[in-house]
């Protein structure tokens, strides 16, 4: 796995592994269900990953999406590529919502709603908050 893989928690964040991609719970939870979807090869750019990595977010996208639907009942998503920290090709998946969703017993507001996400307004969970999401969520891929 890449550093950038490792910097988000890997393996103890892991929801799902494909060929060529890991979806990730993101530890900060800027809203209820964020994700992290990291290419598992060394590009650090966009367009240098390989033909069969593009071709398998085919399947990953709509996978996510029905898991997060599930899990929060998002009404928007976005998808975020901003790699200016860590370098490999990821994407931070912020499920999008009016008001607040709760998960266990913690609030998650949706700060920025409706404009853009408020990232520095994110709910830090503990590391076995952490694992118990990425177990949670696994249950949705299925």
């Amino acid at each position: 796995m890449n550093p950038t893989i490792i910097t988000f928690g890997y393996p103890d964040s892991l929801v799902k592994e494909y060929e060529h991609w890991v979806v990730l719970v993101r530890a900060d939870q800027v809203t209820l269900g964020s994700l992290v979807l990291a290419a598992k090869g060394d590009a650090t750019a966009f367009g240098a990953l390989e033909p069969a990595a593009f071709a398998e977010l085919g399947e990953i996208v709509p996978a996510i999406e029905r898991a997060l639907r599930a899990f929060c009942g998002y009404e928007k998503i976005n998808y975020l590529m901003l790699m200016m920290v860590d370098p490999n090709v990821h994407l931070h998946v912020l499920p999008r919502y009016w008001g607040t969703r709760r998960w266990g017993d913690v609030d998650f507001p949706d700060a920025g709603w409706p404009k853009a996400p408020q990232l520095g307004n994110a709910v830090a969970l503990l590391p076995e908050q952490v694992r118990d999401m990425a177990a949670e969520l696994s249950l949705n891929f299925r």
